[in-house]
């Protein structure tokens, strides 16, 4: 379902034509739900980078949300996944900024930068794995979430446009029900892919015997 497809069966469905404005909120306010509720395969990027040497500060990407991994990979393109920690672990552990190596170590510092322990005695390069919120169908048209679970994304939106006519709440509890079974479907594939994931979060998954 793309964009002009969602409009109009918002307004086919409700029974009302809504401005521009209107339908976008209802679109995004979804989205918005969806997306900080579950673990989709379009929230996931991978971006790579490069330390500075003596410099323990590392540039995080503009649109991240939250962390999956972070790697620094060595002369020999062996690949170091980096430990999770405070930034009062790294500064304890690691005092004094001379004494430079392989990071072992990574804290979020402050909005945009993560800061590494042991400061890096190297121009490593590094490959963070992350979510960030994919764009919106409002913007993009088209979107996978559209595409591939258009459920969640109508009944979603149906909910707030609903609310915002102050409909009757049965027709609420109807269209609540519907995102709800949606969001569960969503919610299972979004946890099956992270079963078969190796890493999340630095941490290896093994295998079930």
């Amino acid at each position: 379902m793309n964009y002009t497809e969602l409009k109009t069966n918002i307004e086919d469905i409700c029974e009302q034509t809504f401005t521009a404005d209107q339908l976008a909120m209802f679109t995004q306010q979804a989205e918005q739900l969806i997306y900080s509720t579950v673990d989709l395969p379009a929230m996931r990027i991978n971006q790579t980078g490069t330390t500075t040497i003596n410099n323990k500060y590392l540039t995080m990407p503009t649109n991240m949300l939250y962390v999956y991994s972070l790697a620094v990979i060595d002369a020999t393109n062996d690949y170091h996944y980096l430990i999770n920690k405070d930034v009062s672990f790294i500064r304890e552990a690691y005092p004094d900024a001379a004494d430079a190596a392989l990071p072992v170590h990574y804290g979020i510092f402050a909005d945009g930068t993560f800061i590494l322990g042991p400061t890096p005695d190297a121009a490593y390069a590094s490959e963070i794995h992350f979510a960030k919120y994919p764009t919106s169908i409002v913007t993009a048209g088209t979107t996978w979430l559209g595409t591939e679970f258009d459920s969640a994304l109508l009944n979603g939106a149906l909910v707030e446009a609903i609310r915002f006519q102050k409909g009757e709440p049965d027709m609420v509890a109807l269209y609540e029900k519907l995102y709800t079974q949606a969001m569960l479907l969503l919610r299972n594939l979004g946890a099956g892919r992270l079963e078969t994931d190796t890493y999340r979060s630095g941490v290896v998954r093994v295998p079930p015997n």
